[in-house]
């Protein structure tokens, strides 16, 4: 159980990672860009040490688009709650039925 589990825990620290490198500074638009783009390079740098991992550990148990797929829907969960507690953005209804949408998806790659 721990081997299925270990790669979506590393995907979601470095999901979580990546959000604030591709994000978070857009509550800071008056620091320089150059600023920016150096902290978000540093912020990434411990994103990968993260999804390196866990794709790997990962390749164990899924096969590749499994890996993506759950990737994907962890970057859709983390970047939900990133947006409307970190960026105070309205999360719609549209919303909703796109990510919907997306885990229907889900279900049929993973059906055998």
């Amino acid at each position: 159980m721990i081997k299925y589990l270990t790669p979506i825990i590393l995907l979601t620290i470095s999901n979580i990672f990546m959000t604030f490198a591709w994000y978070g500074h857009l509550r800071h638009k008056s620091s320089a860009l150059w600023i920016v783009i150096l902290v978000s390079w540093l912020i990434a740098f411990f994103e990968y040490c993260f999804q390196v991992p866990a794709n790997r550990f990962g390749h164990e148990v899924y096969n590749v688009v499994q890996l993506k797929t759950i990737q994907e829907v962890i970057t859709l969960i983390i970047f939900s709650l990133f947006s409307v507690l970190y960026l105070k953005e309205h999360f719609r209804w549209n919303y909703l039925v796109g990510f919907i949408f997306i885990v229907l998806a889900v279900f049929f790659i993973f059906k055998k």
